[in-house]
């Protein structure tokens, strides 16, 4: 499993922690030195069955500076992940995935249904 994470956030780590606790093995990824590229970004989209912007950190500082609130309305699912991959602060976090399924963000309920 590659869990994209940044290390201070508070959603990452209980993320960690709870994988931590189940056992589940994982690579742990810095997702701001190393964003997924464009192409995994698309596949983690489908393969979430997820709406594509549910993968932009709507309340980062990032998304605010660059005023992705507005421009996303316009945006393909081909320019958002180009834009998701160019700045990895704009990623909600943590992604984990291995391969085949995908979950974006971190809720208990969804990692104990996906990953336990």
């Amino acid at each position: 499993m590659k869990l994209y994470c940044y290390p201070n956030c508070g959603t990452c780590k209980k993320a960690v922690k709870w994988l931590d606790e189940q056992g589940i093995k994982y690579e742990y990824i810095h997702i701001v030195e190393n964003p997924p590229t464009k192409e995994e970004i698309l596949d983690y989209m489908d393969k979430s069955g997820l709406p594509p912007r549910r993968f932009f950190n709507t309340s980062g500082k990032k998304y605010r500076e660059l005023n992705m609130k507005d421009k996303i309305k316009d945006m393909t699912k081909e320019e958002m992940a180009e834009q998701l991959a160019q700045e990895g602060m704009l990623i909600k976090r943590p992604i984990a995935t291995d391969g085949e399924r995908v979950t974006v963000g971190f809720k208990e309920e969804a990692f104990e249904e996906t990953w336990s």
